[in-house]
């Protein structure tokens, strides 16, 4: 039983940076012992579709992110925190969405669009 609580999302001017944070709670072996346990972040922006940000494996901390952001956002791990973060600079109008904190106990399913546990989102709005 692991529960995904995101954080740091809010009101940010374009061209400003922004940190987002998720914990993972719960169960310690169940589903972070997995050897591919993976988290990540997905976003949705209002009118658009659902679309995969970033993600990063557990134990080898290999990550991947989206070709869209992949010159401004970089995701990074807390091993002993439990806990993901989105950096995120330069942020431009169009990165405006709720962010969702997502695992799973593979992580190329969540490479695909498949995770298995979802957080309840926050949402990041970029307005002057």
């Amino acid at each position: 039983q692991v529960q995904l609580t995101e954080s740091g999302g809010g009101l940010v001017q374009p061209g400003d940076s922004l940190t987002l944070a998720c914990v993972a709670s719960g169960s310690s072996t169940s589903g972070r012992s997995s050897s591919n346990y993976g988290m990540g972040w997905f976003r949705q922006a209002p009118g658009k579709e659902r679309e995969f940000v970033a993600s990063i494996s557990w134990n080898s901390g290999i990550s991947h992110v989206a070709e869209s952001v992949k010159d401004r956002f970089r995701i990074s791990r807390d091993n002993a925190k439990s806990t993901i973060y989105l950096q995120m600079t330069t942020v431009k109008t169009e990165d405006t969405a709720v962010y969702y904190c997502v695992a799973g106990w593979n992580y190329w399913a969540i490479r695909s669009g498949t995770p298995e546990l979802w957080g309840q989102g926050t949402l990041v709005t970029a307005s002057s």
